[in-house]
This record gives structure tokens, sequence and C-alpha cells, in this order.
């Protein structure tokens, strides 16, 4: 048995980009993190107040939108977000909490002068511009990297922990029994290289379907320059997948080819897979390290050139181990734990710990055996 201290629960205001529900009805990996997120802190016993977009889609005790409906056709103008944040500035200056997490871009420019830490979570990259960005916010900001990849970009940064994004895992299909595909799920952007994932599968010999949202410029001239060039009757498109969807992909592919084309802080869907049962190959870039155990989880190939093969090496990998790897180190419960000692940390100065504070045993988590079902 090992033992926590007990703490009063915190009052938490929670910032969602404005693009997508919370949690989103297709593609949204921040906004899935924030709703796993939310959900655990709620049960956990803080009081969370989620402020986003669209309707309440968690168990936050209090929900306050910025638009009724996200401006998901505007992904990529700035001036929605910055809308969205000029909302948010007004609405926490009638809310009294202890600390604010913000997951979007222009949120934080709003913190200095804050009566209350703020608590930032870095999506995307922290090198160049990105990272010069935060450079110039200082100390008025508490950065959380979602990788130690991302964090080694830019380790002058105000880091103040490094915390895995993670998903619920209990919402995941377990699957043994695979399927004669693969599976490409992600952007159709050139950052993700889903031509390279499209060449691979058909080297390897298996038919390919690539699920993805293809709806900006950069992602429509993408798929015109160099996927559809490449479309056969072993390549199916199959758009964007919705939640219930994506999981029966991710459940019946025999691999998901991620041959992702720039450093990654992460890559949710790599999880994803795994939590199905699903080995993932992927190039050796950003956090893949980090997510897939090599020759266990998935094939972490160094170049091009090993992608066929490790798709056909990746079917003989077991998917209980894929399952127990991301039960064991990314399920929900471990990134809120991680979240809850970032907010104790900050919040250190403010909230000493009391005289009454208790010690509570706690038991060992344990790993189920994963059960077999059909996607």
């Amino acid at each position: 048995m090992t033992a926590i201290r007990s703490l009063r629960p915190l009052r938490i205001a929670m910032i969602a980009p404005p693009w997508f529900t919370v949690p989103p009805q297709g593609y949204g990996g921040v906004e899935n993190m924030c709703a796993d997120l939310v959900d655990g802190l709620v049960d956990r016993g803080h009081e969370v107040t989620l402020i986003g977009a669209g309707p309440a889609g968690t168990r936050a005790g209090r929900f306050l939108t910025t638009y009724a409906e996200p401006p998901s056709g505007r992904l990529g103008e700035p001036l929605p977000e910055v809308l969205h944040t000029a909302a948010v500035a007004r609405i926490l200056a009638g809310l009294d909490v202890d600390l604010v997490h913000d997951h979007t871009l222009a949120g934080p420019l709003s913190a200095r002068g804050r009566g209350v830490p703020t608590v930032v979570t870095m999506h995307g990259p922290v090198a160049g511009e990105p990272g010069e960005y935060y450079r110039q916010l200082g100390d008025t900001v508490a950065l959380v990297a979602i990788s130690a990849a991302q964090r080694r970009a830019a380790p002058d940064l105000a880091w103040r922990g490094t915390v895995h994004n993670a998903i619920d895992v209990t919402t995941f299909p377990y699957c043994a029994d695979k399927g004669e595909m693969v599976l490409f799920l992600g952007r159709l952007h050139p950052d993700k290289g889903v031509h390279l994932a499209i060449d691979a599968a058909r080297a390897a010999g298996l038919p390919i379907v690539v699920a993805g949202k293809c709806s900006e410029p950069v992602e429509l001239e993408y798929f015109r320059t160099f996927i559809e060039p490449r479309l056969g009757p072993d390549v199916t498109i199959f758009g964007t997948a919705d939640a219930a969807t994506k999981r029966e992909l991710l459940a019946r592919a025999a691999a998901l080819v991620f041959p992702i084309q720039w450093d990654e802080p992460f890559g949710m869907v790599m999880i994803e897979a795994m939590a199905c049962g699903t080995p993932v190959v992927a190039l050796r870039r950003g956090a893949v390290p980090e997510v897939v155990v090599d020759g266990v989880t998935g094939i972490v190939c160094d170049d091009l050139s090993g992608l066929p093969a490790a798709i056909t090496a990746a079917r003989n990998l077991s998917a209980a181990e894929c399952r127990a790897h991301v039960e064991d180190c990314f399920d929900a419960a471990t990134m809120v734990g991680g979240y809850e000692s970032v907010y104790r940390e900050v919040l250190q100065p403010r909230l000493p710990i009391r005289r009454s504070d208790v010690l509570i045993p706690v038991a060992p988590r344990s790993r189920p055996t994963p059960t077999a079902a059909t996607a």
C-alpha cells in the first residue's frame, strides 16, 4: 500500500480551443484530451469550470461557451481564436478560481497581471517562432510539455512539468483479430506523410484506409498533388471519422501507419491505436520513441525504406501487449495525476499544506486482462 496526502479540492478554469466541441464529434485531439482531463479532475473532487465552444459534453460543474456553434470551418484563421480569447478574459474576470489551465495559442497573452497562476499545455511545436512567443511571455505562465522530445526542443522555456497526453482506455475496443488492411488516421497534411503511408502499404501488399480531415487550403492542395495520383482499388479514402467509426477502424486495422514528417510532440492516434490492440508503424521523429515500444507495440523505422517490411513485421506483434502498454502508461488517470501534481507545485506558495491534512492509503492500481471484442 502507498499513501497520498489529502489536500483540499481545487477550483480550476479549463480553457479549451474554440474549434470543436469538448469532446469533439470527430477530429479534435486537444479537445479529446481536455474532455478526459476535465472528467478525471471532477471524479477526483475538483471544481472545474470549462470554457469552450458549442454545447456542454463533459462532467464539468460549470460550462461557459464562447460560440454557440464551434467555428470549425474557419480553422486556420486567426480571428475566431482572438475573439475566443477576448471572451474568455471577460469570463475569467468574474470567476473565483485557484488556477487557469489554458490549451489555446492566443489565450496566454492575457495571463500577465492575472491574480491566479496560468498553466499552459504546449500542444504544438516549440522551436522557432512558437518558442520565441513563449519566451516573451516569460514567467507569466507555467508551461507543461506533452513529451520529453518537445521539451528538449526548447529547454530554456519556463517548463514546470512534462505530462504525456492520455485517453480513457475503457472507451476503446480491444480486438485481437485484425483485418487485412492498414490504417492512416489524421489530418491529410504534408506534415503527416499520408502519401508515404499509401506507398508503404502498397509495397507491403496490403490495402490502406485513409481517414482524416481535409478542409484547409494546404490540405486540399496536398490531396490534389500527392494523394490523388496514388489512388487505386487498394486505397480507400474515408474522410473524417466520428468517435465511434474511428474506434471501429482502429480496432480492425492490422497496423496504424504513422510516417510523420516533422517532430510531432506527441501523436494521440498512436495511443488510440495501441489501446485497440493495433501496433504502430512509425518513423523515428518527435515523441514516437517515447510512445511506441519498438518491437513490442510497434516498429519504429529510421527511414522510409523500412516501412513496408515494418508493416509486415508488425502483424506478428501481440495485441495484448499493445493494450497493456497504454493501460500502464497512457491511461487518463495517469495524466490527471500528473496535472494535479503540476497544479499543486504551481500553487504551493498560495496553498500551503494544512495541519489537518491526512494521509490516505491507496491500493496499487492493477491492470485487467484485455477481453477480445469485435469492432
